[in-house]
């Protein structure tokens, strides 16, 4: 049985890693675990490719933790080694009218957009100073008929960013990373990939543009569910299905806000949390 994941960490095995692949440790307020890939020679056995996948792993996303303003901050450095100088577009991929899958629209709306300030007000000096920020949330190919990376392709042509952020849902295998980790990578992201709904990749390839993906596993494969709790091979007969935490309605807001923080402190250094928070 295929195994339905889009995070890297569960991908490997740290027993047996190939000789380009190498993982290191760190952080405070999250766990974070960084995979780094040398070349491309593990495409076929791991799915992933020459990159930096970088897993914060922490409590429930769904509540706000005593610490929270160190996650954010956390949050906001890890992104900012992978962001490069320059125009940034934000990209919220998925539907909004499904919850699961509604992180990336609903951070898009939390991110500040900047562009026009840095245009319309420019002599004002701390508007100025602020990093150009365009944000865009296009919706699903099923209520466009656009695929996602045909819509942010033909936008980042036109605005010419130096990179596209692209926020997410993931799918994952463990379900104690329901709404608990957040990926990063350099890599870009094919949306759909982990619910076998595979889309047109959002890379540098395909925008013209380096591409930084953000995500937060939502949904776990019940197929998966049932084979960690039996241990047993499962039948193909039997019917699968998608499951989501009780409390997503929760998880993705709350989960949207803290990614959106990260994002809007990764881009705008001028700013401090409490400026942040103040914009929600």
């Amino acid at each position: 049985m295929d195994i339905r994941t889009d995070l890297a960490l569960e991908s490997i095995s740290p027993d047996s890693l190939p000789e380009s692949v190498h993982i290191s440790t760190r952080g405070r307020a999250f766990r974070i675990t960084e995979i780094t890939i040398d070349d491309d020679s593990c495409l076929d056995t791991i799915g992933k490719g020459r990159g930096r996948y970088i897993t914060l792993e922490g409590s429930s996303l769904s509540r706000f933790a005593e610490d929270y303003q160190s996650m954010t901050e956390e949050l906001a450095a890890e992104l900012s080694a992978l962001v490069p100088e320059g125009d940034i577009l934000v990209a919220g991929i998925g539907n909004n009218d499904i919850t699961p899958d509604a992180i990336g629209p609903q951070t898009a709306a939390k991110v500040l957009a900047t562009r026009h300030l840095s245009c319309d007000t420019v002599e004002e000096e701390f508007f100025a100073s602020l990093r150009r920020v365009s944000s865009l949330a296009g919706g699903v190919m099923g209520q466009t008929g656009i695929e996602s990376a045909e819509l942010i392709r033909a936008v980042a042509a036109e605005l010419r960013p130096a990179a596209v952020i692209a926020v997410d849902a993931l799918a994952c295998t463990d379900i104690s990373r329901l709404g608990t980790t957040i990926q990063l990578t350099d890599t870009g992201i094919s949306p759909g990939s982990g619910v076998s709904n595979h889309r047109i990749e959002l890379s540098e390839k395909v925008l013209g543009v380096p591409v930084i993906a953000v995500g937060v596993p939502t949904v776990v494969d019940m197929h998966t569910i049932v084979r960690s709790l039996t241990g047993e091979k499962i039948n193909r007969e039997l019917p699968n299905m998608m499951v989501t935490p009780r409390d997503i309605d929760r998880l993705t807001e709350r989960a949207s806000q803290l990614i959106a923080f990260g994002i809007n402190l990764a881009l705008q250094p001028a700013l401090s949390f409490e400026d942040v928070r103040g914009l929600f």
